[in-house]
């Protein structure tokens, strides 16, 4: 026998930028990036998300002005709006209209395209900038709490196929990310809150510190408070991206803890047809892995009482009539066998053996779960009753 081998690695790096009203002609970010990286005959084309480009009715002129002063890089004069939210990883004709810019803008392997948008346009952006002429430079320009502290700044891609959600998809770091905070401003209570959801989960894996912030906080964080919003938004992706540069950031194996209470989301956000919202899901998930923590012995009932109640804080619903298990037929615990075929080998899900800590199971007791689902009601029918009584 006989056989020829290859082993090499290859370097990614990108940054992260915080900044504020990206596009204002004074702020020289953008134009400093380039700057650095620009080649003779380089293009951007721009594609933005309808609900940032209608909140945002500037936008379109402002990146017009601001690469005529800051000529860097040669703008492509036409630009991509498209639906934004979760729909828009489920209709492939936005794909073919991104590849189809790709061909007649000649947008080459060393040009970029930009999203402007939630954490849906940048992954359904990304897929189709992975996969274009094998990959053209990415720049990711998030516009939610969810994609400026979670997605957006990661190194995945994807859109929904065959209803199962990231079906295709890619692991392809961007070009940078730049997180402008001037637009938080325009997202409604709902969108703005989704993406707290996000940083609970990684503090409550990774870093107990940050819980504590986060439960001390919780009510300027409801109120929309800037300062600590900015401050959750960069130590959360701080926390995503040392996850991300340690042993496995594309995944090949079966454990992946920054999906903790995320089977269940998943599930949800296609079975409600995704009219409840990732991070909204995500919080539900939380709820119910961190209540089976506790029904298993790993976490004790007070831990997850806080937990419980500063997603009650924060204004999310900890569980809906999709989320509840009531018997082996939920429809909810189809999640579990789609978690595992995606993730390929055992199933593997994450836990909490204390606040900042998880732990990795290969199997969930669906008893078990049922009866983590009956305790968040029954959390929830008290916490109300409480409520009702305090006026």
């Amino acid at each position: 026998m006989s056989y020829l081998e290859q082993s090499f690695s290859v370097k990614f790096d990108y940054k992260i930028y915080f900044t504020n009203a990206l596009f204002n002609i004074e702020n020289t970010t953008l134009a400093h990036f380039f700057k650095e990286r620009t080649a003779e005959g380089q293009k951007i084309y721009f594609v933005i998300d309808e609900g940032v480009y209608v909140a945002h009715p500037n936008l379109v002129h402002e990146i017009r002005s601001y690469f005529s002063v800051h000529s860097v890089i040669k703008l492509v004069p036409d630009f991509l709006i498209v639906p934004g939210g979760e729909m828009s990883k489920n209709n492939t004709a936005l794909f073919d209209q991104i590849i189809a810019a790709v061909d007649t803008h000649g947008i080459d392997r060393h040009s970029y395209i930009a999203a402007i948008g939630g954490g849906a346009i940048l992954d359904l952006v990304g897929y189709a900038t992975a996969v274009a002429h094998r990959g053209i430079k990415h720049i990711r320009i998030p516009t939610t709490v969810l994609s400026q502290n979670d997605s957006g700044i990661g190194v995945k891609n994807g859109i929904n196929y065959k209803g199962k959600k990231n079906f295709l998809g890619t692991f392809a770091p961007p070009a940078a990310v730049f997180n402008d905070e001037h637009f938080l401003t325009t997202l409604s209570d709902r969108d703005y809150r989704s993406g707290i959801s996000e940083a609970i989960k990684v503090a409550l894996i990774k870093d107990p510190e940050f819980f504590y912030w986060i439960e001390k906080n919780a009510s300027a964080l409801a109120n929309r408070a800037a300062e600590p919003m900015n401050y959750l938004i960069k130590h959360c992706a701080k926390l995503h991206l040392e996850h991300i540069g340690g042993a496995d950031p594309f995944e090949t194996g079966s454990a992946r803890p920054l999906d903790f209470g995320h089977w269940s989301a998943h599930k949800q956000e296609q079975l409600s047809n995704f009219s409840v919202l990732h991070g909204e899901a995500v919080a539900m998930g939380i709820a119910l892995d961190s209540t089976y923590s506790f029904l298993t012995g790993l976490l004790t009932e007070d831990k997850l009482e806080r937990i419980l109640n500063v997603l009650v804080q924060l204004s999310f619903e900890i569980t809906d009539a999709i989320m509840e298990i009531k018997d082996q037929q939920s429809p909810i615990l189809k999640g579990l066998i789609e978690f595992q075929e995606h993730l390929g080998g055992k199933l593997t899900i994450t836990l909490l053996t204390d606040l900042g800590t998880g732990k990795e199971v290969h199997k969930m007791d669906h008893q078990l779960l049922i009866k983590a689902s009956t305790y968040i009601v029954k959390f929830v029918k008290t916490h109300a009753e409480i409520n009702a009584n305090s006026y």
